[in-house]
């Protein structure tokens, strides 16, 4: 779709901060972090919401894999999982690496972008 953001993001028209990617599917740091280390994985196929990619349990096994590398890289306590999907209309699937007491969807934490890349630097070091 022309003008769906994370489109733009799968072809490179837009930059992101990529920290896993293979034939089908793409993660990256969201610019508006709820918390360290929060992540989304996209089908770079356009799809309107989770429940219409074709293949859902490989799309999770994705999120797993960056899951794992999140984990290994920042230590979190444990992750939730947002598919909440009404900002941008193209299936995404939040990772929110969290410590201490549980927050469903904690607010918007300002980061730069030399941390984000230190982030995304540290989670890619996982794969």
């Amino acid at each position: 779709m022309d003008d769906c953001i994370f489109c733009k993001i799968v072809t490179g028209k837009l930059p992101c901060y990529k920290v896993y990617e293979d034939e089908k599917y793409i993660a990256f740091l969201d610019i508006f972090p709820r918390t360290k280390g929060h992540a989304m994985v996209i089908p770079k196929t356009h799809y309107r919401w989770v429940y219409d990619v074709p293949d859902f349990g490989e799309y999770w096994e994705v999120i797993l894999k960056v899951t794992k590398a999140i984990k290994k890289a920042l230590v979190p306590d444990f992750i939730n999982y947002i598919t909440y999907g009404m900002d941008v209309p193209h299936a995404h699937i939040h990772i929110l690496p969290q410590s201490g007491q549980a927050q469903v969807f904690p607010e918007i934490k300002k980061m730069s972008s030399e941390e984000l890349q230190k982030i995304t630097d540290q989670i890619r070091k996982g794969f």
